[in-house]
């Protein structure tokens, strides 16, 4: 009797370890596409390609938390970065995202824009310096 009860604790010990162990059915693992302004006739040129994971975790998360507002903005110049977040698998067909970045003349603040979708967020001082390093690669 004792030995039924060990190995059914041990099957439920087990079960639940792979359970927690298996990966996300909705997680698709992603890289970022980063253009840099050139400068000249509003042409952006692919600066990097961001694919740590662990970057790019980062880069969704303070994007997704951040308190966007609804707003049509104009802004004086061209963006400084666009980013968009991209399968890695590139079977994967899917509208991607633009968002994109200006910095602020202090490289202390970074204002976003979802052109497409009509959003405008200004990021405080944290998640500005996360964002700054990440997408610029300093």
């Amino acid at each position: 009797m004792r030995l039924h009860k060990f190995i059914f604790i041990l099957t439920i010990g087990v079960l639940f370890f792979l359970t927690g162990c298996a990966e996300d059915p909705d997680y698709e693992e992603q890289y970022i596409e980063v253009e840099k302004w050139a400068g000249d006739n509003n042409i952006y040129k692919v600066d990097r390609e961001i694919t740590s994971t662990k970057e790019v975790d980062k880069v969704r998360k303070t994007v997704d938390q951040a308190d966007w507002t609804k707003a049509k903005a104009s802004m004086a110049r061209p963006a400084d970065y666009r980013f968009t977040f991209q399968p890695k698998d590139r079977r994967i067909i899917r509208k991607a995202v633009l968002y994109e970045l200006w910095i602020s003349p202090n490289k202390d603040r970074v204002e976003l824009i979802i052109d497409a979708e009509s959003k405008y967020v200004q990021l405080n001082k944290k998640d500005s310096a996360v964002l700054i390093e990440i997408v610029t690669g300093r």
